[in-house]
C-alpha cells in the first residue's frame, strides 16, 4: 500500500539563523574564491605580455 504524503515539520527558529548564516558564510566564500581566481588570472596574463629578462630560456628545465 502506498504511504501517504506527511508535510515536514516547520524548521525552528535556530535551524533556520543557522542555514542562513552557513549560506551567508559559503557565499562570502565563493566571492572570495572568485576573486582570488580572477586576480591569479590577471597576474597571469600580465606575466605573458612581458618579455623576459635576460637570454630567452632555449632548454626547458627537467621536471624530475
Amino acid at each position: 500500500m502506498a504511504k501517504t504524503p506527511k508535510s515536514a515539520p516547520k524548521p525552528s527558529a535556530t535551524a533556520r539563523t543557522h542555514r542562513e548564516r552557513r549560506r551567508s558564510l559559503l557565499l562570502q566564500l565563493r566571492l572570495a574564491v572568485q576573486k582570488d581566481k580572477a586576480d591569479r588570472a590577471e597576474r597571469h596574463a600580465g606575466l605573458k605580455r612581458q618579455p623576459r629578462q635576460g637570454r630567452p630560456r632555449d632548454r626547458r628545465a627537467s621536471r624530475r
